[in-house]
């Protein structure tokens, strides 16, 4: 692990907030690393409201998108609802037909088929919506570079409305109206939405000419604060907002769908962590394993008994999908032993019978024992169809578009792509983009990266410190769980090995007459920096241990030293 200590902060900066809040100088620091200086900035970042929320009209086109909605649930028509498979577009969907519907009956949704259609807007779909008479498609998480689609439609005479939050091409599709903060030209304030963001703008908007207020709305926040959690999207401003009332909403009175799947984990307080680890991977699992329509009907069913029998099904989905990317992760990393590819700076593996519905996930996986940029091909149709994923500080996106020669399509951004080619374009492909990677990275960032905020001494933590560092959720890009550094710990000499294959790392650090139960999952090998009371240094967070009714501080171990 590469540890990386953040640049501190402007002393005399830190120590104006630091009084003005009255607060340690330590967390006055992470405020301002977080872009917070001033008392006022404190109290909306602490305290947030949904009066923080922008005026939905500031989008371009939110005024056309509205005045189309109004005339087509006016005159009776045929609205669908369209979306991608993934939880961002799944919850999407779900948002906007579930509040249409309280409008209009004249509703459906549409998910493509991952296998058959691909991501994004299809021309089977259109087919679809022009062969049920409908004369209006709203499209959620997708749609910004459907140009050729939105013109077919437009043969049809079928409307378009695009609300997506992905960077735009040079040309926009002719649609009735685009939706997108990342327009060059939309002045909206907040450009980190996800789709499912877009989409609660979108209902904003509609709810203001229906006299309704934002507390009409916030039912629907369970799902943009999954959708937020999932697309890993910044959790700052206006994001931080929605995710923050939409947990909330998870744990105080969460939909049927959601009821149905917390009722199976046994947990009493979800943070976002928890939606990302627990909720999103579930509702994902019907779009790789089976078809995302499962996840919409769950999350738009309002019985908690009939949600009870989708949540189980998708359960089913999931537990496949566990099988199915552990073992692929096992054929792949054999498949990289056998080809003696361990000192290459990429990962590039094919098979013609992986599930192409988990390739991403063992992408990740194969970037936890192997620390590059990582492509995992499996065969769809008759091409290659991939998934990329790169490491902390290098642009996949960038050495996919230097390696295009050899590609048929690629869409995606800095960290995760996909990809499709032709099987006798694989292996020039794939020294492509080694010749690249080993042209254009950066050795260092080859090395896992721990990013720590500062350093403090163990008496710095107390319930005081430890209630403010909680009121810093939720946490996500932009405002990580604080990670702190001491130096000089000892362990009072009782630290072991723990859990299956003593993989886990437990033990009790003291230092300056402060001790703290430890746990550093993955770290058993590291038990020898610590035997016999030898100092060492320790990067961790901060975290509750609830046992037998009490509640008590440990610290998680990310790293040690010596």
């Amino acid at each position: 692990m590469r540890w990386t200590l953040k640049p501190k902060p402007n002393p005399e900066t830190v120590k104006t907030l630091a009084d003005s809040l009255q607060v340690d100088t330590s967390i006055a620091s992470l405020l301002v690393q977080r872009g917070i200086e001033t008392y006022e900035e404190a109290k909306t970042f602490f305290r947030p409201s949904l009066d923080h929320l922008h005026n939905p009209y500031l989008m371009k086109d939110m005024d056309k998108a509205v005045t189309r909605i109004e005339e087509a649930i006016s005159s009776g028509e045929n609205i669908l609802v369209y979306g991608d498979y993934d939880v961002d577009g799944t919850t999407s969907v779900a948002l906007l037909s579930s509040y249409l519907k309280t409008k209009t009956s004249q509703v459906a949704t549409y998910i493509p088929d991952r296998y058959d259609e691909g991501y994004g807007i299809s021309y089977k779909g259109i087919d679809f919506a022009q062969d049920n008479n409908f004369t209006l498609i709203i499209a959620l998480d997708c749609g910004i570079k459907a140009i050729d689609k939105v013109a077919y439609a437009k043969e049809k005479r079928i409307d378009f409305i695009i609300c997506d939050h992905h960077r735009p091409g040079s040309e926009v599709p002719n649609a009735v109206a685009v939706l997108d903060p990342k327009q060059d030209d939309c002045n909206y304030p907040y450009k980190e939405l996800c789709g499912c963001g877009v989409g609660f703008k979108l209902i904003q908007a509609l709810a203001e000419t229906s006299n309704e207020t934002i507390d009409n709305l916030i039912p629907y926040l369970d799902l943009v604060a999954t959708a937020i959690g999932a697309d890993i999207v910044p959790i700052t401003g206006e994001n931080r907002v929605l995710a923050y009332f939409g947990l909330q909403v998870v744990n105080q009175s969460p939909r049927a769908g959601f009821k149905a799947i917390i009722n199976q984990i046994k947990k009493e307080t979800l943070t976002i962590t928890d939606v990302v680890f627990i909720i999103a991977p579930r509702i994902n699992a019907a779009g790789r394993m089976k078809h995302g329509q499962y996840a919409v009907d769950l999350l738009t069913e309002t019985d908690l008994q009939t949600a009870i029998k989708y949540a189980q099904e998708i359960e089913a989905f999931n537990t496949d999908r566990r099988e199915a990317d552990k073992n692929i992760t096992i054929e792949a990393l054999e498949q990289i032993q056998n080809n003696n590819e361990e000192d290459r700076l990429t990962s590039v593996v094919y098979q013609d019978n992986w599930h192409k519905g988990v390739i991403g996930i063992v992408a990740s996986r194969l970037i936890e024992t192997y620390y590059r940029p990582t492509l995992v091909f499996t065969k769809s149709g008759d091409k290659l169809a991939a998934s990329a994923r790169s490491v902390s500080g290098f642009d996949v996106y960038n050495a996919l578009e230097a390696c295009s020669e050899h590609i048929e399509q690629f869409g995606g951004h800095k960290y995760a792509a996909g990809l499709t080619l032709r099987e006798e374009n694989y292996e020039a492909f794939k020294q492509a983009f080694e010749d690249e990677v080993s042209k254009t990275i950066d050795r260092n960032l080859l090395i896992p990266e721990i990013k720590i905020d500062t350093q403090i001494e163990l008496s710095t933590i107390d319930d005081k410190f430890w209630r403010i560092i909680k009121q810093f959720a939720p946490f996500g890009p932009g405002n990580m769980t604080p990670i702190f550094m001491t130096k000089n710990l000892k362990d009072t000499g009782y630290g072991k090995c723990v859990g299956e294959d003593d993989k886990h790392l437990r033990f009790t650090a003291t230092n300056g007459g402060q001790k703290f139960v430890c746990i550093g999952f993955n770290l058993g090998d590291k038990l020898n920096l610590i035997k016999d009371k030898k100092p060492f240094r320790a990067v961790y967070s901060i975290d509750e241990n609830h046992w037998n009714g009490n509640m008590s501080l440990q610290l998680k171990i990310r790293d040690l030293k010596a």
